[in-house]
């Protein structure tokens, strides 16, 4: 997908179990982003830079929405352990990082191999992608900082 472009109304399924539309943000704004892997270090401290800044986010209209190919379980552990109180999708089959252009190939250590490319979306109220964050963009550590310049600028 590319900024213009508007998200699909299904999600997914998140950590709890429910299912995850955009049109349930419809008047909100959304940072949707994508993860390689639950619990592993680079997407723990993605989350938790996003958790850590959560209320300021939201204070400027934004929801978050975690997705990976993680299976329910994991998600839950995931969030559980790092006391993320947003909604982390399970997109075992991928059709969600499909769609969004965030499953693909990449090169880790020298090796080619087809995954998440760790990538953001800030969406507008109406469901309109605004702003991507691209894979080499991201620092996992200080992403939240890196979204609140973006958006206060």
């Amino acid at each position: 997908m590319n900024i213009g472009d508007k998200l699909p109304d299904i999600l997914g399924i998140d950590q709890a179990g429910n299912e995850i539309k955009s049109s349930d943000y419809r008047g909100r704004k959304i940072i949707l982003y994508s993860y390689p892997k639950a619990n592993t270090s680079g997407c723990t401290a993605e989350a938790c830079s996003l958790q850590a800044h959560k209320d300021e986010l939201e204070a400027l209209g934004y929801s978050i929405i975690g997705v990976s190919k993680d299976k329910m379980e994991a998600q839950k552990k995931f969030a559980d352990a790092q006391g993320l109180d947003f909604p982390l999708i399970a997109d075992t089959d991928t059709t969600l990082l499909q769609t969004l252009g965030c499953w693909g190939e990449k090169v880790a250590c020298g090796r080619r191999t087809v995954g998440i490319l760790r990538t953001t979306y800030l969406v507008n109220e109406e469901g309109v992608i605004e702003k991507i964050f691209t894979p080499k963009e991201i620092k996992t550590k200080i992403h939240a900082e890196q979204i609140l310049d973006y958006i206060k600028k």
